[in-house]
């Protein structure tokens, strides 16, 4: 067996785990940081996602927003020191409904997070006197608006997004939003810590040693044998195994992991622009069947869900550059807790038809595919969360200790910010007003809980 030593160590190579080693190591100057993890840095769950982002979070409070304004500012740094390495783009999320009936809960919705600090709401109403509209490049970040566009002119919204329906009466367009590549931001911070003095040990940590309430070591396991890496700050980053590896230290977490599923399809006919923006239907509906398959999907227990309403939520964007033909699409119309296992299971036979048919509601070009699907791509991952689905990112109640997870499919996203922001708890550094909001002890607050009783928003698309 053998030795090491280290001033923190960090269980988990995601991209909370990478996060945290490169802010304490090339922000914060920690000189002995090991990142620990038995896979492949990235390769659990944080390859696996629509690789977005957004500052458009509901309340009670401003601490998503506020989080989530940082963590893009870090993204929109390291853009800049990069070359844009990781292609950071800002299209925006746009919303869209086909209800007259909802465009009083589009204003709602609006007015919410750019009060909390998302950034001015414009409103489009075809009126004169209305301010312009801005469109989204397709690449770049800098010099666009913030905020968000409410278009209720049928118009403008058909003018810039041929491709939805014409039923479309409301289009909630996002702006300090899009997406990236994850794997190149992961991989430019791990580089960069490693830069500064950061190991990577492929290893599985299976235990934490605790004397008199304090960490003192980490046993690992591999390949190569046993490792002890003596040290008094060990950081749980482990993902969907936060609650596994929180047992190590005797607390217990209060996460729990379900599965969620993304497709890569072929849009070999064009059907979505190639310059979309990220695209979610927000109004619930029935699938689209023909009667002859409404009659065959009614005779089997198997099936007859298919024809049951589904909740609103299927969304996309378009993946790759000019050239590419692929859409990514997800819908989380089917949440289950379950527990956490590697290899991932597999998905659904009927998640790609269901997704696919969804948004035709929203793409009715989509519908020239029923009949000859492209052949899609199916792969997902974990989203560890808690009850409000509120991260927790900060000391546990064991000295040495800390989490950095419960980052419920905005780990991407979230996952610069909460990574300065768990190196400012290790280091004992100035900790921004959010930080509160993050911390286990939380639940141990009464006003918290009373909060939570109210809670009805998660904030999740």
């Amino acid at each position: 067996m053998t030795t090491l030593t280290a001033d923190v160590v960090i269980c988990g190579a995601g991209i909370a785990g990478i996060s945290t080693a490169y802010h304490l190591a090339v922000r914060r100057g920690v000189k002995d940081v090991i990142l620990v993890d038995e896979r492949p840095p990235l390769s659990l769950t944080s390859d696996k996602s629509t690789e977005c982002y957004r500052n458009w979070w509901p309340g009670p409070e401003d601490a998503m927003v506020s989080l989530m304004n940082r963590s893009i500012d870090i993204l929109e740094e390291l853009a800049h020191e990069s070359n844009n390495v990781f292609h950071l783009n800002r299209r925006g999320y746009l919303f869209v409904t086909a209800d007259p009936a909802r465009i009083p809960d589009f204003e709602r919705a609006a007015e919410e997070p750019c009060s909390l600090g998302a950034g001015p709401l414009r409103v489009h109403a075809g009126q004169p006197g209305a301010p312009v509209y801005i469109p989204a490049p397709a690449q770049g970040f800098e010099g666009l608006p913030t905020g968000a566009d409410l278009i209720l002119d049928p118009v403008l919204i058909h003018k810039h997004f041929p491709f939805l329906s014409e039923r479309v009466v409301a289009a909630l367009h996002v702006r300090r939003c899009g997406w990236m590549s994850a794997q190149q931001l992961g991989m430019y911070m791990l580089e960069r810590a490693r830069e500064h003095g950061v190991r990577l040990l492929c290893a599985r940590v299976e235990g934490v040693n605790v004397s008199n309430g304090q960490v003192r070591a980490v046993r690992l396991s591999s390949e190569a044998g046993s490792q002890v890496i003596s040290t008094d700050n060990f950081v749980n980053g482990a993902g969907p195994f936060v609650k596994q590896v929180g047992e190590m230290v005797g607390v217990d977490l209060p996460v729990f992991c379900e599965l969620h599923g993304k497709i890569a399809f072929n849009d070999y006919l064009g059907v979505v622009s190639r310059n979309a923006p990220l695209f979610l239907w927000s109004d619930p509906q029935t699938l689209p069947w023909s009667d002859e398959e409404r009659a065959l999907l009614a005779e089997s227990e198997e099936t007859q869900w298919l024809l049951d309403p589904f909740p609103s939520g299927p969304h996309g964007h378009p993946e790759g550059g000019p050239e590419s033909h692929i859409q990514l699409t997800l819908w989380t119309y089917d949440i289950q807790t379950v527990e956490p296992v590697w290899p991932l299971p597999v998905f659904a036979p009927h998640y790609a038809e269901v997704v696919l048919r969804g948004l035709s509601r929203m793409i009715p070009g989509l519908r020239a595919y029923f009949d000859r699907p492209p052949r899609p791509v199916v792969d997902g991952g974990y989203y560890t969360k808690t009850r409000e689905n509120r991260p927790l990112i900060g000391p546990l109640p064991v000295e040495g200790a800390y989490i950095i997870g419960a980052l419920s499919g905005f780990g991407i996203m979230a996952g610069c910010g909460s990574g300065e922001l768990l190196a400012s708890h290790l280091t004992g550094s100035d900790l921004p007003p959010y930080a509160p909001w993050f911390v286990l002890e939380r639940y141990e607050d009464p006003a918290y809980q009373s909060l939570l009783e109210d809670w009805d928003d998660s904030g999740q698309l």
